[in-house]
């Protein structure tokens, strides 16, 4: 059963405990509210102002479990804090680990900092959960997929699309890397993991897999930095820096470049394009 008043009163407080900075935003000169307004933390949630205004009254309809993830996302709750806010509205609930999609609030902090600089944050599958508008600009919307699709290695081996932003010589080493960094994975988190039933599909689907998945790598990486052809900018020679959550599994991944080369002076084009 839902716990309407603990709801509303848990929701007050951790509202009134941000403050804009915290996640991202202007504070303003006109700024009277203690903490963040209901209509911010709304903007955060991905839901309506009037919708989160009634859960902090003690009204409106009973909060699904998708609503409350991305209401624990929003308030950039901790996993014991995410947790809590799912028992008072009265669901199980989800799973930690690497299959978790909540990202956390230490890390979340770092990446609403990063406005000058490309950066998302992904999963060890290469989901993408959230990505700057620099990193749009750049890669294009990878937080719009669905399913298996959701993972970059899923979708370079089944849309041939996805290698577009690629050049075409450095295709055979990314389809190795891809393979070895999910055979890796899969060896982690074992045969009933999410990693396994996605190279299992993966078998299924692409011939192109079967065949690398056969040659039995393991350690193949980034290791001189990565190289991207962007529809208005052109080559692009970049360096991925990532920071691990080792609870969650996640990756922070900013992109830069050498100071004074080419792709340097183009990444300053990106908030043109």
């Amino acid at each position: 059963m839902i716990d309407r008043a603990g709801l509303a009163l848990f929701l007050r407080r951790r509202r009134e405990a941000l403050q804009p900075e915290d996640v991202g935003l202007p504070r303003g000169q006109r700024r009277r509210t203690s903490g963040l307004r209901r209509e911010e933390v709304a903007a955060l949630c991905h839901i309506s102002a009037d919708y989160y205004s009634r859960l902090e009254r003690e009204r409106g309809p009973h909060p699904s479990e998708q609503m409350i993830a991305s209401m624990a996302q929003g308030l950039h709750l901790s996993l014991d804090e995410r947790d809590h806010l799912f028992h008072l509205a009265g669901h199980r609930p989800p799973l930690r680990g690497a299959s978790s999609d909540h990202i956390s609030p230490g890390m979340l902090r770092i990446f609403d900092r990063l406005e000058d600089s490309p950066a998302e944050i992904v999963t060890e599958l290469g989901e993408t959960l959230r990505q700057n508008a620099l990193a749009v600009a750049l890669n294009g919307d990878n937080t719009r997929f669905t399913g298996p699709a959701r993972s970059m290695g899923y979708r370079w081996f089944t849309d041939p699309t996805t290698r577009e932003r690629y050049p075409a010589e450095d295709h055979v080493y990314t389809s190795r890397l891809y393979t070895a960094g999910l055979r890796e994975v899969i060896a982690r988190r074992g045969p009933a993991s999410p990693a396994a039933q996605l190279g299992r599909q993966l078998l299924s689907e692409s011939e192109e897999f079967r065949a690398y998945w056969d040659e039995g790598m393991v350690g193949i990486r980034y290791h001189d930095g990565k190289r991207l052809l962007h529809p208005e900018l052109g080559l692009l020679e970049l360096r991925c820096e990532d920071l691990l959550d080792r609870h969650q599994s996640h990756s922070l991944v900013v992109f830069t470049a050498t100071p004074g080369s080419a792709t340097y002076e183009k990444l300053q084009l990106l908030s043109a394009v």
